[in-house]
């Protein structure tokens, strides 16, 4: 046999072999997959069946816990049931005593309200009585009188009419009250004119400084030969120089207080240094001018703190400052525009004005009396054309203007600084007058009291500014206090002369003594 075809059949019988192999692989595969799938099918059957076992198990545990859970809750629900309803229960008993009570109060209001009805019915009828007795009584007090009402008002009237004295003496209050308004204007005008024009009190008292010495050789040394020392000081300061005799003093005198005060210091520096000439005195004097000047810029920054007044021109503050050294009848001018300002200040809050505004204005409401010994015109104009130049409100410059009534004041803060500066200038002890003058005065005061008739006794106090008079009560009666008082305070106008104002206050006093035996 030729070897193709053993080839080929070889290749049938291994094509066969292969094919019966794979059928045989084929069938064992299939009985070992269904062997497999039998035993899956009996292992998940009792794995199902173990499973529906224990679910059952828990559903009945669960069905225990929750019977136990509800009866639980069930439990609870009842119990807060039993505790609402007792709740409602205390509350409907309560209501109930309420409406109860509210019955028994409407019904006591009813009664109360019958009892009001039956009284005002009983009242209206007794008004009525009363109306016609009162009419029936007039009707016949006509008939007796011969008058009618009219009538006889009219005639009462006529018959009181001597004997109004109460009336006619509040009139005469209201008229003396109208008169003093009207006269206190032209009073503080005048008033004002005299104190800054340097009154005879002020030229004789307040225009000098005393410089102590340490001994009386340094007169002399002051002096200098043929008197050039004296001369070189008094042309360097402008002030004069008195030497007399005077133990261990000289007196400086001029009426520019800052001059007098820049000789003054240099004096002192002289003294103390020892060298006295000519060169050496204009050096000091120069230094005790910067130091014055200083001590000026100084005083108008304090009283500009001091009065919580801000925002002045510094020739303003200068100005200020210079007040230091200016008085008025002993008053010193500087502390009276600080006075002043606080005064506004309070005035002005009571009234509820501009508080700022009315400090600002009493503060400079005498800054003309600063430059009134270097230039003309009353202190009023010299103020007004200074707050004018350092461009102050109108307001500011108005208050200066009007405060001694020179204009007619035509702003609350006018008025306000007006009031602040009479109270300033008038209370006790701010202004000095002689010794001798205020014991006349008073004397005086009380001898015109005395001279009227029902006068008991009378006694000037306050320093003069009240005089308390006691009348005879049995002299006079309670109107014809009110005449005497008036009737005297107007001869006191007429025969004094007194800053400010006086208060005549009248006393009359009635006693009943009676003695037990």
């Amino acid at each position: 046999m030729p070897p193709v075809m053993m080839y080929v059949i070889f290749g049938i019988i291994a094509v066969v072999l292969a094919v019966l192999g794979f059928v045989f692989g084929s069938a064992y595969r299939r009985k070992s997959a269904e062997a497999t799938i039998g035993s899956a099918e009996d292992e998940a059957k009792r794995i199902l069946s173990d499973a529906m076992k224990t679910a059952e198990t828990k559903k009945k545990e669960a069905l225990l816990e929750a019977k136990d859970e509800i009866h639980q809750l069930r439990q609870e629900t009842e119990k807060d049931l039993r505790e609402r309803r007792s709740e409602v229960q205390r509350q409907e008993h309560r209501l109930q005593q309420k409406e109860e009570t509210l019955d028994r109060k409407t019904d006591n209001l009813e009664a109360k309200e019958e009892k009001l009805a039956a009284r005002s019915k009983e009242i209206d009828a007794r008004i009525e009585e009363c109306d016609r007795l009162k009419q029936s009584q007039m009707d016949l007090l006509e008939k007796i009188s011969g008058f009618t009402k009219e009538q006889a008002k009219t005639h009462l009237l006529d018959m009181l009419d001597g004997e109004l004295t109460h009336q006619k003496a509040v009139k005469i209050m209201d008229f003396e009250q109208q008169t003093k308004d009207e006269a206190d204007k032209l009073a503080r005008n005048i008033i004002g004119h005299a104190i800054q024009r340097c009154a005879a009190d002020h030229s004789s008292e307040m225009t000098v400084s005393v410089v102590a010495l340490p001994n009386d050789e340094m007169k002399g040394r002051i002096i200098g030969r043929e008197r050039r020392n004296i001369r070189a000081l008094e042309t360097a300061t402008g002030v004069d120089l008195i030497i007399d005799d005077t133990p261990e003093a000289i007196t400086l005198s001029s009426f520019d207080p800052v001059r007098r005060e820049i000789a003054r210091v240099a004096l002192e520096k002289l003294i103390l240094d020892g060298r006295i000439h000519p060169a050496r005195i204009e050096e000091t004097v120069a230094k005790a001018t910067a130091e014055v000047e200083a001590t000026i810029k100084q005083e108008g920054e304090r009283a500009m703190i001091e009065s919580g007044v801000h925002n002045l021109h510094p020739e303003l503050v200068k100005l200020l400052g210079k007040l230091k050294y200016r008085t008025s009848y002993g008053q010193n001018v500087l502390n009276h525009s600080l006075e002043v300002c606080h005064l506004s200040g309070l005035m002005a809050a009571e009234m509820g004005a501009d508080v700022t505004l009315a400090k600002r204005a009493g503060l400079l409401h005498d800054i003309g009396k600063a430059l009134d010994h270097e230039q003309e015109g009353s202190h009023i104009q010299l103020g007004v054309e200074a707050a004018k130049k350092y461009r102050e409100s109108e307001v500011v410059i108005h208050a200066i203007h009007a405060h001694h009534g020179e204009v007619e004041a035509k702003t609350t803060i006018a008025c306000i600084v007006q009031a602040a500066d009479a109270i300033s200038a008038a209370r006790p002890g701010a202004r000095r007058e002689n010794i001798e003058n205020y014991i006349k005065r008073l004397e005086k005061l009380e001898e015109i009291a005395n001279s009227f008739n029902g006068v008991d006794n009378s006694y000037a106090i306050q320093a003069g500014r009240e005089i308390r008079i006691v009348v005879k009560p049995e002299a006079v009666n309670d109107d014809q206090m009110v005449l005497i008082a008036h009737e005297i305070s107007q001869k006191i106008e007429n025969e004094l002369e007194y800053p400010g104002q006086i208060k005549v206050n009248v006393i009359r006093e009635s006693r009943a003594v009676d003695y037990a035996k």
